[in-house]
């Protein structure tokens, strides 16, 4: 099991065929151990990832960091506060952290003010939440293992006779 999943967790796209390859097990047992582990809920979906600075288009959505700090809600702890932060359609991603914050949220808006609005506005007026520092990603490297490389572009003027 552990091996099938690795090897997804890198390329979804690989076949039971080719699991089966790398596993010694056999391409039945493969599909009916992936069955097992969607029905079991530890593969929840499968993805593409996108090196959207590739396909950039001159009003692509922005992406932002928030660091929250909060205090828990009693009886309850951070869940409560994190399943309300998260419920937001801006927020992509939801984290309870170690260290100078509670929550790690990676938040997109079509621009800056979108995402400041946000935080402005839905976030920081919530009860419970103390404090916010935004980040705005400027451009990625690597993202989940993958290294975003953009192709080269030759920025010199083409020259025909």
């Amino acid at each position: 099991m552990k091996d099938i999943l690795e090897i997804l967790e890198k390329d979804a796209r690989t076949t039971p065929e080719e699991l089966a390859r790398m596993t010694g097990m056999t391409a039945q047992a493969v599909r009916k151990e992936i069955k097992k582990l969607e029905k079991d809920g530890v593969i929840l979906k499968y993805k593409t990832i996108l090196n959207k600075e590739v396909i950039r288009e001159e009003h692509s959505d922005v992406r932002a960091l928030i660091e929250v700090r909060v205090t828990p809600k009693k009886n309850v702890g951070f869940d409560y506060l994190a399943e309300r932060i998260y419920q937001f359609p801006e927020v992509s991603s939801c984290y309870l952290m170690s260290g100078t914050y509670d929550l790690l949220l990676v938040v997109e808006g079509k621009d800056i003010h979108t995402v400041s609005r946000f935080v402005a506005e839905k976030l920081a007026p919530m009860e419970n939440v103390r404090g916010t520092v935004t980040h705005f990603i400027l451009k990625k490297y690597k993202e989940d293992g993958d290294i975003l490389k953009q192709p080269k572009r030759d920025k010199r003027p083409a020259i025909s006779l």
